[in-house]
This record gives C-alpha cells, sequence and structure tokens, in this order.
C-alpha cells in the first residue's frame, strides 16, 4: 500500500496525528483511509466549538454536519463560503476552501449544494534511496448535491450524493504507475428539533457520511484504499435567559466505519481485500477507536457569538487532542465567523495543527 506512505508524509492520515501515525506498528493497528480532507470540518462555526455540528441550530453550512437540519432554517436560501490555511507548521501554501448553500422549497423541502477543494501545495517524492523523482501538486475536492425534508414540525431526514476527486501523484514512482482517483458517496442523516417557541430546549442528530466505494490511484485492482464512512451522533441543549441572551451546549460523538490496518505486509492485503460493507460491520469491533467533540456558543441578541470547544480522540484513531475558540458576526443579511484551533501534547513536541483559524462568511438570500 505505497501511498499510504504519501498520506502519512502529508501529516494527513490521522489529520495531523503525526504521533500516533509514527507509533503505529504490526502490534498497535491503526485507522486509514484515502481522502482524509473529508474529515476536515470547513465550518468555521462549528470548528469554534469544538467540531460539534450535528445537532446545532441549523445554517448554510449544515450540510457538512447534518443535511436534515436545513427544513428546519430560519431563511428560505442561504449561501456560504469558508477559507482555511491547514498545517501551516507544515506547508505554509496548503488549505481547504468550500462554497455551499441551499433552497428551502414548499412542503417542508429543501435542495443543497456545495464543493469542497483541498489543496496541498507542493510535495516533493523521492524514491527508496532519498533521491528526488518529481514535485507534484496535490489536489483533492468533492462535489455535492444534496435533498432534505420534515417529516413532522419535530423531525427531519436528509440525503446527499458526493463525487470525490483525488489527485496525490501521478506518473511512475518506485515501478508503480499513478493516476487520479475518484470514488462516489453518500449521506444519510436525520435530526430532531425539540426548541419550543423562545428557542429552547433539546435537539438531536444522526448521520452516516461517506457510505461509498473505495477509491484506486493506480492501475492496480487490488489497490483500493477505502474512504472515511463515518457514524455520528450529537446532541445540542438551548437555554434562553431573556431575549436577548441564549447560550447552546452541543455534543458530538464519531465513529469511523473503516477497518484498522497494522503496518505489516499481511495485515495490508487482509484490509484491501475487505468489502465496504463488511468493513462498516467490523469496524464496531473496534471499540476504543472513536472520536468525541463538545461546545459551547453563548448568543447575544441573535447578532454576537462567542463560542469555544474540546476535541479530543483515542489513540488509535489518531491521538489528537485541541481546545477551540470563535466568535461570529451577523449584520442585515450578511453572517462572518472565526475559529482558532489550540492543539496540546502529551510531551513539548509542537503540534503541525498549531495557529489553525477558519474563516466563513454566510449571506442570506431570503429571510
Amino acid at each position: 500500500m505505497q501511498l499510504k506512505h504519501i498520506f502519512l508524509s502529508l501529516g494527513l492520515l490521522s489529520l495531523a496525528g503525526l504521533k500516533g501515525a509514527a507509533q503505529s506498528s504490526a502490534t498497535n493497528p491503526f485507522t486509514t483511509t484515502a481522502v482524509p480532507f473529508l474529515r476536515i470540518s470547513p465550518d468555521a462555526r462549528a470548528g469554534g466549538m469544538g467540531d460539534a455540528g450535528l445537532a446545532t441550530t441549523p445554517d448554510a453550512n449544515s450540510g457538512f454536519w447534518n443535511l436534515a437540519k436545513t427544513p428546519f432554517a430560519k431563511s428560505k436560501s442561504a449561501v456560504s463560503a469558508t477559507y482555511s490555511p491547514w498545517l501551516k507548521e507544515i506547508n505554509g501554501e496548503m488549505h481547504m476552501a468550500s462554497l455551499t448553500g441551499y433552497y428551502q422549497l414548499e412542503n417542508e423541502q429543501a435542495l443543497s449544494a456545495s464543493v469542497r477543494y483541498f489543496n496541498m501545495g507542493s510535495i516533493e517524492q523521492t524514491d527508496y534511496n532519498g533521491t528526488l523523482q518529481q514535485t507534484n501538486q496535490p489536489r483533492e475536492f468533492a462535489i455535492d448535491l444534496g435533498y432534505s425534508r420534515a417529516l413532522s414540525q419535530k423531525a427531519g431526514v436528509g440525503v446527499a450524493l458526493r463525487y470525490i476527486h483525488s489527485k496525490l501523484t501521478e506518473g511512475n514512482l518506485n515501478g508503480t504507475d499513478y493516476k487520479a482517483g475518484s470514488a462516489v458517496a453518500a449521506d444519510l442523516s436525520f435530526f430532531y428539533n425539540g426548541l419550543n417557541e423562545k428557542g429552547q430546549g433539546w435537539s438531536w442528530g444522526a448521520a452516516l457520511s461517506n457510505l461509498g466505494s473505495k477509491i484506486n490511484y493506480s492501475n492496480n485492482a487490488t489497490g483500493k484504499d477505502f474512504i472515511p464512512a463515518k457514524l455520528g451522533i450529537g446532541g445540542a441543549y438551548t437555554t434562553v435567559f431573556d431575549e436577548d441572551n441564549k447560550l447552546t451546549f452541543a455534543a458530538d460523538f464519531n465513529k469511523l466505519l473503516v477497518p484498522s490496518v497494522a503496518n505489516d505486509p499481511e495485515s495490508e492485503t487482509d484490509y484491501h481485500n475487505k468489502g465496504v460493507v463488511e468493513s462498516w460491520a467490523q469496524s464496531f469491533s473496534d471499540y476504543n477507536r472513536f472520536q468525541f467533540a463538545a461546545g459551547a456558543e453563548y448568543l447575544f441578541k441573535g447578532q454576537f457569538a462567542l463560542r469555544a470547544g474540546y476535541n479530543a480522540e483515542t489513540k488509535q484513531e489518531g491521538g489528537r487532542h485541541y481546545f477551540t475558540a470563535g466568535a461570529g458576526i451577523n449584520y442585515q443579511s450578511f453572517g462572518f465567523n472565526f475559529s482558532y484551533l489550540a492543539p496540546f501534547n502529551d510531551d513539548n513536541v509542537r503540534s503541525p495543527l498549531s495557529n489553525t483559524m477558519r474563516f466563513g462568511l454566510i449571506y442570506h438570500l431570503e429571510q
């Protein structure tokens, strides 16, 4: 699985959980997928809440978390653009950008669309002796089309179809001819809106994301890699102090639905031979591989927001731990969100996630 080493060298395998990846061995299997950019949240609002977004109030970025929220959005339609420099400590050219939007139809239905683009800058690739072979500019993107509808005044469902394109390298590298890979996937989601007329109460949501085909970067039919299929369950509680002050607490639990692989040829062969549906079921045997996110949002007069959060993974899942903070401003039809990520480690090693910032702009076409 030669491309696995490319994922690791980019620090993307566990989204910059370099320490966990480096410590992996045949006796300590780890979780690996292709196109890990799909695990990065482009949403600056949720980014300030520890990347918790499955059950928070809906907005233009709901499709990145739980598309079933969209019919309950207060605005009839909205679009959002986001930008985030990523892993600046490793590569100053690396960044993610997204554009998304939705439009509510009659009968409590909604259509949505989005595109995510991930630029990994320039990557030098060498042979086994360390000799430079070529310099590539890896690029990845995903295009979504979605449909959601309310089943009642409280519950809704959503489905999204996704096309994924990934070009990590092209040409011959260490005797293997590589090409760009592509895959198709779907998201299924559910949302229960338990807020009362004042906006207070419990909400919860669940989503199955990236359920789809494997992706192949060569002509080797047995060399296909899994995409990051995921199960997420989340809840949120909003308390309203008065007409000007509102506070929301949110928490998400996420589980990758992919098999683990140890760093030995036999395990890698077994990894490639597993079917997609088989891998979803087998992933639950790895009970110690999951991610937890929690955050809070204080909203004043519906215009000014302050946010904070925490996100943690088990060591086998990548071992990331980080705090987040963020702020938002809403003025007339516009909204601006900003978040900052502060990782921490068990030792003095500086994290490549240090100083990660996310920016988002929302425009409400029809209130």
